[in-house]
């Protein structure tokens, strides 16, 4: 006897080409906005440790090293984190993750609420980045799935102006709530957010239909869900390239999250609102390079133009230049020119930050993206751990903090220029997806 088969099967979301274009082009929308905003909480969860760090370091009588341990401790599980929930990716839906990883950042936020010290604080830092060590990542996976490749510039762009927006919008206020009602008030805040995003997320997130579309550059009928061992995925010069640029940047941006408002207060002499406005006018022009350049990247995209120029390239030259205006800012005296180069040093890496993700995908099959996407990313931010920690043990091994700022950002410089150098000459999508490809 034949059993009978039902009626209607429903078709898995992240397959085959959306049934409704227009429907599901204003769904993609719809969760682009969201992951806007979750990367807005992100990054103003990461960048309240450093608008607070004079109070916090004034009432818990605490050094530069100290201070810049706790910063670090950030980083302990973040990349080991990132690793491990983008392997996660292949099996878990985007929904489900990133709707974990907002509770997780609540909850993080909840240990220094209690009990104000340094080990309160280094836990809830260690666990608030476990959570968001994923989490550009993964967001940056979730909103892969409802666009095509060639359709990805603004999206991603967007998905990482919420870390412009986040200091841009999350700076004044959080200085706000620090300067009016205590600095453990802007970490209560922010759990209360972190829960508020996930319950919108919860119900209107979902994955998109582009989950397993062929692999870019793969031949023509080739699996989608074919998979190439890590090792050369790894091991080209591509994906290596995009870590070296992803490197660079976070070296910019982990020194700006934890001692560039501590910079502007100390050294510069700004109030706390003065300081706040500069770091929300850095994020400022970070929107929008940010805004700028990915769009023009697809455009170029869709005229042929060789993605090692279109996308490569600008993500070297960008931190490249950031390199060079971290050197001359020691040595600059007049004030306009000083912060330009802040506004420089601390925001032209920004692009960096979409375009690796795209030369990246470039050369990597659908089905692997988010496991290389995490192992790029846990490579990548590792000035974090780093970074804060050596920045502090400068300042207090110097003769004068002036001369431990010195230290720090011709170090950073250096890093920098190197990481940017290695991306300009190393990323090469056509090529390496060609030799990655099963005909290569």
């Amino acid at each position: 006897m034949v059993k009978p088969q039902p009626r209607s099967a429903p078709r898995p979301a992240a397959s085959g080409p959306p049934p409704d274009p227009v429907t599901d082009r204003r769904r993609g929308w719809l969760v682009t906005a969201l992951i806007v905003a979750f990367m807005l909480v992100n990054y103003a969860d990461k960048s309240v440790l450093g608008l607070a760090a004079v109070p916090i370091m004034g009432d818990l009588h605490i050094s530069n090293s100290t201070y810049g341990l706790i910063s670090s401790s950030f980083a302990v599980l973040f990349s080991l984190s990132g690793l491990v929930v983008g392997f996660v990716s292949a099996r878990v839906s985007s929904r489900v993750l990133l709707v974990t990883l907002a509770a997780v950042w609540a909850v993080a936020q909840l240990p220094v609420l209690f009990v104000a010290s340094v080990p309160t604080l280094v836990a809830g830092r260690v666990l608030l980045g476990a959570a968001e060590g994923p989490a550009a990542p993964m967001s940056m996976h979730a909103l892969y799935k409802w666009f095509p490749e060639d359709r990805r510039g603004l999206p991603s762009a967007l998905q990482i102006s919420g870390a412009a927006l986040g200091t841009l919008i999350a700076a004044p206020v959080v200085t706000w709530l620090i300067t009016a009602f205590g600095w453990r008030s802007a970490f209560a805040a922010l759990a209360a957010t972190s829960v508020l995003w996930s319950l919108v997320w919860w119900r209107t997130g979902h994955d998109g239909p582009y989950g397993h579309e062929p692999a870019p550059g793969a031949a023509s009928g080739a699996d989608p869900a074919a998979r190439l061992p890590y090792r050369r995925l790894l091991l080209n010069g591509t994906v290596l390239g995009s870590i070296a640029g992803a490197f660079g940047a976070y070296w910019a941006l982990a020194l700006s999250q934890a001692w560039l408002p501590s910079y502007l207060r100390t050294q510069l002499g700004m109030s706390p609102g003065g300081a706040a406005t500069l770091i929300s006018g850095v994020s400022a022009f970070s929107f929008v390079l940010l805004l700028a350049v990915s769009p023009l990247v697809d455009a170029l995209n869709r005229r042929g133009v060789s993605s090692r120029w279109s996308r490569g390239a600008p993500q070297g030259v960008a931190v490249a230049v950031a390199a060079l205006a971290m050197a001359a800012l020691p040595f600059a005296d007049a004030r306009p020119l000083l912060l330009a180069l802040i506004t420089v040093a601390f925001g032209a890496h920004a692009i960096a930050f979409p375009l690796h993700y795209m030369t990246t995908a470039a050369v990597v099959p659908p089905a692997q993206r988010g496991a290389v996407f995490g192992i790029v990313a846990a490579t990548g931010t590792l000035p974090g751990l780093i970074t804060p920690y050596l920045t502090g043990r400068l300042l207090d091994s110097a003769p004068s903090q002036g001369a431990g700022y010195t230290h720090a950002f011709l170090l950073s410089a250096v890093v920098m220029l190197a990481c940017g150098l290695i991306a300009l000459t190393a990323i090469r999508p056509e090529r390496d997806a060609r030799r990655l490809s099963p005909e290569g």
